[in-house]
């Protein structure tokens, strides 16, 4: 992930709660607004999705897109979970992580994202649709996590 955006919010929960959160894939078209379907390809039995397929529908990008993902966490939730992109119509590259980390306030969880595009996009627009992906999925996982845990 070499060219890359990455932003870091704050949520009032505990990392393993957070985990739940982005570990259930299948519930995403309920909260992640631009995230229209998901359907799960590949688990190894160990209880972590190994990839996932989404249909997106961000306006100016709609797409069916596979991410492979790794799962480098432990019990209490805090490490990384990382994606790569598999196959996809409109996306060159989708590779982004969360990664999770305890806090005295709760979790804090950073995403990064790398994204590309098969269609010619000048490395500023690129980057500037990157914050709003990451800014929107951050606060709308914030929201999730935290509606669950009140």
């Amino acid at each position: 992930m070499a060219d890359r955006t990455e932003s870091t919010i704050t949520i009032d929960a505990p990392p393993a709660e957070v985990l739940d959160v982005i570990a259930d894939f299948e519930a995403y078209p309920e909260w992640a607004g631009d995230v229209k379907r998901v359907a799960i390809l590949s688990e190894e039995g160990d209880g972590w999705a190994d990839q996932v397929e989404f249909t997106l529908d961000a306006g100016a990008i709609k797409d069916t897109y596979v991410l492979d993902y790794e799962w480098d966490v432990v019990e209490d939730g805090t490490g990384m979970i990382s994606w790569t992109m598999v196959t996809a119509t409109v996306l060159k590259a989708l590779d982004g992580s969360y990664t999770l980390t305890r806090t005295d306030n709760g979790t804090t969880v950073t995403y990064r994202l790398a994204v590309d595009v098969k269609i010619p996009m000048l490395g500023l627009l690129k980057r500037k649709a990157e914050k709003v992906i990451i800014d929107t999925a951050l606060k709308e996982l914030k929201r999730r996590v935290e509606a669950q845990t009140s």
